[in-house]
């Protein structure tokens, strides 16, 4: 794990290749533990960029939301409690219906779909 640094420190100059990447210092990588494939965030901050390693930034995501609930008196029974209310809110404002209302009978019965039926028959399919 890395140690704490200064809010703000220059590592190195890098440049842009030809297909837009930029190398990231070993260093910085070793310290923070970022392997390839490592996602960033890219915030402007007026002429000049910031990469924000994703994992810390989710982590300081979570920490954030915790300290959040804590504060409030949530315990995570509580917030899964009401996943299932908000999960039929949000259903019903998609589709207009709570999950299993207003199932056609074609769906509910044995009987192929139009699809299967013409693959059955042996008819080439449409591409």
């Amino acid at each position: 794990m890395s140690t704490p640094n200064p809010p703000l420190e220059y590592i190195t100059t890098t440049k842009i290749g030809e297909k837009g990447q930029l190398t990231v210092p070993k260093q910085f990588r070793d310290d923070l533990g970022l392997g390839i494939g490592a996602p960033f965030a890219v915030l402007r901050l007026g002429d000049g960029l910031i990469l924000l390693p994703e994992q810390r930034r989710f982590e300081q995501l979570c920490q954030r939301v915790s300290a959040s609930l804590t504060a409030a008196g949530l315990t995570s029974e509580d917030i899964l409690a009401t996943i299932p209310e908000a999960r039929d809110r949000v259903y019903d404002r998609r589709y207009g219906k709570k999950p299993g209302e207003n199932i056609s009978r074609r769906r509910r019965s044995n009987s192929p779909t139009h699809s299967q039926r013409t693959r059955m028959s042996g008819a080439p399919r449409g591409k």
